[in-house]
């Protein structure tokens, strides 16, 4: 049990931080002040770098592996690139692995803000 006069931590989840209000008066003129006209491309790191990081890890070749951003439609779409020889690795059977994939790196985008789309390019 917590005791009312606990300090404070810094990113403790109990706490509200300064950074993450509302600002009420401002609410519903279309501005979004998080996004300062940057494009989802470039807030999908997180997204990117879980889908390169599983990438290269079920890779024969890690090296041979490459991750290219796009937009389309307001939705990150990621393109992976795998050596000929790594493409059943990453697609497994029946899908079930690139299934797998998408769900980590989609988890990953919402984390960033963004929604994601993986495409596995041959």
């Amino acid at each position: 049990m917590s005791d009312a006069h606990d300090d404070y931590v810094v990113g403790d989840v109990n706490t509200i931080d300064d950074d993450n209000e509302i600002d009420f008066n401002d609410a519903g003129n279309g501005h979004d002040d998080h996004d300062d006209d940057a494009g989802n491309a470039d807030k999908a790191v997180t997204a990117t770098a879980a889908l390169e990081f599983i990438a290269k890890s079920l890779a024969e070749d890690p090296s041979a592996v490459s991750v290219e951003v796009n937009e389309r439609q307001g939705k990150v779409i990621l393109s992976l690139n795998v050596g000929p020889n790594d493409m059943g690795r990453i697609i497994g059977r029946r899908g079930r692995t690139a299934q797998a994939i998408r769900a980590l790196v989609g988890a990953a985008g919402a984390r960033d803000g963004v929604t994601t789309s993986v495409d596995i390019v041959d």
